[in-house]
């Protein structure tokens, strides 16, 4: 009786043993390569945000009014700023009012 190892041994050697397959043809030499695909990000970008104590009590009350106001268990945070960022950059006056907002505080 063979043990495991011996199995492995013998399936390593009879691998080692075994002709090689032929190299394949040179390509030729005036052939270039074909240009690489780009690469295109296919993972989503996290991103944070600070919020103060008060801003995020007042964001969680919002979101399980909204949750039972649509008839959902809850809205989550990611929802929600995914929500915003889209209506951010598709609606130009929302756009300008963030920006006003934006330069008030500096």
């Amino acid at each position: 009786m063979s043990t495991a190892a011996d199995k492995i041994k013998a399936n390593a050697e009879r691998i080692r043993k075994a002709p090689k397959p032929a190299a394949p043809a040179a390509a030729a030499v005036d052939e270039t390569p074909p240009a690489p695909a780009a690469v295109v990000r296919q993972k989503n970008v996290r991103r944070t945000v600070d919020l103060t104590p008060t801003q995020h009590r007042a964001l969680d009350v919002w979101q399980g009014d909204t949750a039972e106001r649509l008839g959902l268990a809850r809205v989550t945070g990611q929802e929600v700023f995914s929500a915003l960022v889209d209506r951010l950059l598709a609606d130009k006056a929302l756009a300008e009012a963030i920006t006003q907002a934006l330069s008030e505080r500096t």
